[in-house]
C-alpha cells in the first residue's frame, strides 16, 4: 500500500481513521478483518483500502468532500498498474463504469461515515467474496452512496499470473451459482490459495524463495 504523505495529513486533518484492510488474523475471511479494522478506528470516517492500492490526495479529498456534502458512503473509479493481458482492460473498461452505474464500490477502496456502517452491522463475515458487492448495497439503503470520478491504482498481480481462462471461470462460476459459492473458501483459490509470483516483477525460478501462503489470511482483495 502506497499512502502519500498530502492523503495521509488530510485524513489526519479530517479526524478520518485510515484503516488497512489486510490484518493478518488466523482463519479470519476479508469480510472478518475489515470489521476488525473497524473495530479498532476512533474516527467518524472510515476508509478501507487495500494493502496493493495506491491512493492519493484527491481520492481522499474526494471522499471527504463527498460525506461533507451529505453521502454516507461510497467508492471510486480504479486502474491496474503495470501491463495487464487483453482480457483485464476490458474488464477494467467494463467494470469502472458499470460499478459507476449500480452505485457500487469495487473492494480496493470504500469509505463510510461511522454511523453508516455500524448501522449495517459491518461486512458480512459469512462471505469469502463479494462482500463489498454486498456492503455496497447495504449502505445504499441507508442514505446516498456516491462512487467518485477520482481513481486509485491497484495490483494487476492477479491478471497477469492467471489465465484468461482461470480468471474469467472463475467469474462465471460464481456469478451462476450465486451468494453460496461465496461463503466457503473452496473454488476462490484466485483470492485464498498459493501466491502465485507476478510475472512482471518476479524473476522466473526465484519465485519459491520470493512466495508465501496466504491461505490462512485475509485475500488482498483486488477488484475483482
Amino acid at each position: 500500500m502506497n499512502l502519500g504523505l498530502a492523503a495521509l495529513l488530510l485524513l489526519l486533518s479530517t479526524g478520518a481513521v485510515y484503516v488497512l484492510s489486510r490484518v493478518y488474523v488466523r482463519c479470519m475471511s476479508a469480510a472478518a478483518a475489515r470489521n476488525a479494522g473497524a473495530r479498532e478506528a476512533r474516527g467518524d470516517i472510515l476508509v478501507f483500502v487495500d494493502a496493493d492500492t495506491q491512493i492519493n490526495e484527491a481520492v481522499v479529498r474526494g471522499a471527504v468532500d463527498a460525506i461533507a456534502g451529505g453521502a454516507i458512503a461510497g467508492g471510486c473509479a480504479f486502474r491496474f498498474d503495470g501491463q495487464v493481458p487483453l482480457y483485464g482492460r476490458i474488464m477494467q473498461a467494463v467494470a469502472v463504469p458499470l460499478y459507476r452505474m449500480a452505485r457500487l464500490a469495487s473492494g480496493c477502496f470504500l469509505f463510510a461515515t461511522r454511523e453508516a456502517f455500524e448501522a449495517v452491522g459491518g461486512f458480512d463475515e459469512r462471505m469469502f467474496a463479494a462482500e463489498e458487492a454486498a456492503m455496497s448495497r447495504s449502505l445504499r439503503r441507508q442514505g446516498r452512496f456516491v462512487v467518485l470520478r477520482e481513481s486509485v491504482t491497484t495490483s494487476g498481480r492477479k491478471l497477469r499470473a492467471y489465465s484468461a481462462r482461470e480468471a474469467l471461470g472463475t467469474l462465471a462460476r460464481l456469478a451462476l451459482s450465486g451468494r453460496r459459492s461465496v461463503r466457503r473458501r473452496e473454488g476462490l483459490e484466485i483470492w485464498y490459495g498459493e501466491r502465485r509470483p507476478d510475472p512482471e516483477s518476479e524473476p522466473r525460478g526465484r519465485h519459491r524463495a520470493a512466495s508465501f501462503r496466504f491461505a490462512d489470511a485475509p485475500r488482498l482483495h483486488e477488484p475483482w
